[in-house]
């Protein structure tokens, strides 16, 4: 520690940094709570909800029913309170590496008490669970896979002894295996048995991966792009997870390494996805589909969102240096956007 209490020093092998905290004035709580559920993640999860339940939906007609109004939104408040509490548990035990890599989090910075995390995290978990048992309808088997899944994975990711953010690849799997086949089989399960009638023996999380194309190709493009987030994550988070030994790809291929390849593989995943509906929106008109010029405009959409999210990839990379983790954060941050858009343009894939 510096003279400067606004200041920490910390030092990686042998080269030394200053992280520089802001004094800040007490926030309001629902301030303070917002930046602890960290929002671009509470974000993703809000838009991946009814994008999963439009795309389960047999046709576009069918989409727009009040069961499926329903279906969103009693699946909607424990899938939040469930993201709520995994980035919630993962800066209660990070809180010594926040400290270095994002100090303006709420319990890093000191707005938020240790207490008062665990309570929001305790009670967020349990609301959660009890909510997607509560009803004998609604609390469908794909609804539960995706809680109970999540705060599985998620606690086994952040949690001691296990803490498996430790090993690169264990790291990798739990926010690959959540971020694909977790949330989008099992919303797609969901949204097909409660919102569009399906049977409970026809709508299990297993037999829409086995049976459905659409929910596997989705979870498989997904778990990708889980993969890409997982990794380029810890790319600005570098120094500090090397000075408190989270021996994670970047801390052990290098920044450079993990970011021109994670920018490779998402660029060439969306390239790729953009090529084969450029494709298929031709085969349209030819289709048995009751309105293949619908058909084909939406395939175009896809085309062209894809081919447009792959192109900035590549092009917003081209000015940042993988070894500035302001760049690099700055960078993370556009990709989530991307992930939101792929979300938005989900319902479309037909």
């Amino acid at each position: 520690n510096n003279n400067n209490n606004n200041e920490m020093t910390v030092r990686v092998n042998g080269d030394s940094s200053v992280v520089v905290v802001e004094d800040q004035k007490s926030l309001p709580f629902w301030k303070v709570l917002w930046r602890f559920t960290r929002p671009h993640t509470i974000i993703g999860s809000a838009m991946a909800i009814p994008a999963l339940h439009l795309f389960a939906a047999p046709t576009f007609q069918a989409a727009f029913q009040p069961a499926v109004l329903r279906s969103i939104v009693f699946a909607m408040f424990p899938s939040l309170l469930m993201n709520l509490y995994i980035t919630g548990l993962n800066q209660i035990t990070d809180v010594d590496i926040d400290k270095v890599n994002k100090p303006q989090l709420p319990m890093a910075s000191g707005d938020l008490s240790p207490t008062a995390a665990n309570w929001i995290v305790s009670i967020s978990l349990l609301v959660s669970l009890a909510w997607g048992m509560s009803h004998p309808v609604l609390g469908t088997q794909g609804l539960n896979v995706a809680l109970w899944g999540s705060m599985l994975l998620g606690t086994l990711y952040s949690l001691p002894p296990f803490r498996l953010k430790r090993f690169p690849f264990l790291a990798a799997f739990c926010i690959v295996s959540v971020r694909g086949a977790v949330i989008n089989a099992g919303f797609f399960a969901h949204a097909q048995a409660a919102a569009f009638g399906g049977s409970i023996a026809t709508t299990t999380v297993w037999n829409c991966l086995c049976s459905d194309p659409r929910c596997l190709l989705s979870s498989l493009f997904f778990a990708v792009f889980g993969l890409v987030i997982a990794l380029m994550k810890d790319v600005p988070d570098y120094t500090g997870d090397a000075l408190f030994n989270i021996r994670s790809f970047t801390v052990r291929a290098g920044p450079k390494t993990i970011f021109h390849s994670m920018r490779r593989l998402l660029t060439t995943a969306f390239l790729a996805v953009g090529a084969i509906f450029a494709r298929s929106a031709f085969q349209a008109l030819s289709s048995n589909n009751n309105n293949p010029t619908l058909l084909m405009a939406s395939r175009i959409l896809v085309s062209a969102s894809s081919i447009a999210a792959g192109i900035s990839v590549h092009k917003r990379s081209n000015n940042v240096d993988p070894e500035n983790s302001t760049q690099t954060y700055s960078y993370y941050m556009h990709l989530w956007k991307l992930f939101y858009l792929s979300y938005f343009v989900l319902p479309f894939v037909r």
